[in-house]
């Protein structure tokens, strides 16, 4: 093994598979009609972007449940990842793996807790939860401090919330704030 690495978090290609994939889980919170009803569950989706294509050390198949790779197989493929991530929020659970080139793995995963490897045991400290976090948000900031995964994109199902975790930091943005001045840096 060489000492080749890669710092993904400043990669301007890496950094626009994340921003892609936050516009999308953003595109499909606001065209939800029904977080005001009472007990309403919204759309939710959980993507996480992995430098590692042996992430089965740390995830679970999350049984028959796909990602559409026959309708949007890339993050590059615009109003197809917005169709494709428009049906799974609603209709698949679990994880959506995709790699650092934009390709995005058809078996859905349930990430393993944080810690449950030997090597993660030091990773646990780097963790604090928010009170507003779900299991989902819960799993996607354990998920994000993992050397092997670059960044985390979540939306609630609850709120329609939608946050980006990175090294165990969350940017977050609750349904109202989506859509406002353009935050780009």
């Amino acid at each position: 093994m060489s000492g080749l690495a890669i710092d993904y978090g400043d990669h301007d290609r890496l950094c626009e598979v994340v921003d892609r994939l936050t516009y999308c889980a953003e595109g499909v919170s606001v065209s939800f009609d029904g977080w005001e009803e009472p007990h309403v569950k919204g759309p939710g989706l959980y993507f996480a972007v992995i430098g590692d294509s042996d992430y089965g050390a740390y995830a679970d198949p999350m049984g028959d449940n796909r990602w559409p790779r026959d309708t949007a197989p890339s993050v590059f493929d615009g109003d197809a990842l917005a169709t494709a991530a428009e049906s799974v929020s609603v209709a698949q659970d679990g994880g959506v793996v995709v790699a650092v080139d934009g390709e995005i793995e058809t078996q859905m995963v349930r990430f393993r807790d944080l810690g449950t490897r030997d090597e993660e045991t030091d990773l646990v400290d780097d963790v604090s939860y928010e009170p507003w976090m779900g299991s989902r948000h819960m799993s996607a900031i354990e998920t994000s401090v993992r050397p092997e995964v670059v960044a985390t994109v979540t939306l609630s199902e609850e709120t329609g919330r939608v946050s980006v975790f990175r090294d165990g930091e969350a940017d977050t943005m609750r349904r109202e704030e989506i859509g406002g001045r353009w935050r780009g840096e």
